[in-house]
């Protein structure tokens, strides 16, 4: 099978974490040739100095363009591309070595039109860049379906880790102008036209996500109000599991006020839930600070989430 691989990579503001995946990159154990393609977003804070340090080592196209969001910055960047596969990274990951080289040996093996692969905390991450990540892909929180296990159905790829063929782009037309959730709207378009997609558990990344409790509050959020809106222009693709972050929330926040009164036995499942978060949390990443930091951005998630989502549902944005 002759696969061509183009990468495409939106940045806005972020010449620090381009720069390390750029050099990543470059010590791919990789032998073929790809492309990688930098699509500046309307950024302030140029990268194009950071980027023509590796000219010379990577084959480089940079564009810049007017502010457009994400999603429409990877379809630009797709237009232009050379390749017949295009991966779709985000400017915050740093790649293993064996990235690309997993990526075309588990497509030759069984290839699918769509890919996308699991994110995990690099050792040079801040503790709460690590919480941040147990939070996001660990199963007691997400139940494993950003790439953790195999068997959650149908892996919906996302768009900081994940692959699409140049056909299949051209048939859906990439992503919708949607700024949250615009991955999870290709996937369900991606299977509507007949396209399969597929988890590569060895094509993962190191995702930096976000660096404050606040911003990673503001995404969770944004996430919840997406998902009402995925639900309402793909119906067949509800599932009850969806409201388990709201449904928390509510519970915590009655049995809180209960315990103000002396019934504060309901909030021994609680307890017990964030009990066994921290020793799992301890025993991946073997500090008590990332652990204990582990239960706070778990709970921000849970709101986070939880909140956004009671928002979308019951007052629909016009």
């Amino acid at each position: 099978m002759n696969l061509s691989f183009s990468i495409i990579v939106p940045v806005y503001n972020r010449p620090k974490e381009i720069d390390e995946l750029l050099y990543s990159l470059t010590k791919q154990d990789f032998g073929d040739d790809y492309e990688v393609l930098i699509v500046e977003d309307g950024s302030d804070i140029s990268s194009e100095d950071i980027i023509k340090k590796y000219a010379s080592n990577l084959h480089l196209k940079y564009y810049y363009k007017e502010n457009s969001g994400a999603g429409m910055s990877r379809n630009f960047g797709m237009e232009r591309a050379t390749g017949n596969y295009f991966i779709i990274l985000d400017s915050d990951v740093i790649l293993p070595t064996t990235y690309l080289s997993s990526v075309k040996n588990a497509l030759i093996h069984n290839f699918t039109d769509a890919f996308g692969g699991p994110d995990k905390a690099h050792e040079s991450f801040t503790p709460l860049q690590k919480a941040i990540n147990y939070s996001m892909t660990s199963v007691f929180t997400t139940g494993g379906i950003r790439g953790k296990k195999k068997s959650v159905g149908k892996f919906q790829p996302r768009s900081f880790n994940m692959g699409i063929s140049k056909e299949a782009f051209k048939k859906t037309k990439g992503f919708n102008h949607y700024k949250v959730g615009e991955d999870i709207d290709l996937s369900f378009r991606l299977w509507s036209e007949g396209y399969d997609t597929q988890l590569i558990t060895e094509a993962y990344v190191y995702h930096k996500r976000r660096t404050s409790i606040k911003q990673f509050f503001k995404q969770t959020f944004s996430f919840g109000t997406a998902r009402p809106e995925l639900n309402r222009r793909f119906p067949s693709t509800k599932k009850i599991t969806y409201w388990f972050p709201s449904l928390f929330i509510v519970g915590l926040d009655i049995f809180l006020v209960l315990a103000l009164f002396g019934y504060w036995q309901f909030l021994l499942c609680y307890v017990a839930y964030f009990v066994v978060l921290f020793l799992d949390s301890l025993l991946q990443n073997k500090s008590f600070k990332v652990a204990y930091l582990s239960i706070v951005t778990t709970l921000t998630q849970f709101y986070g989430y939880g909140l956004g989502f009671l928002k979308s549902y019951f007052f629909k944005s016009s």
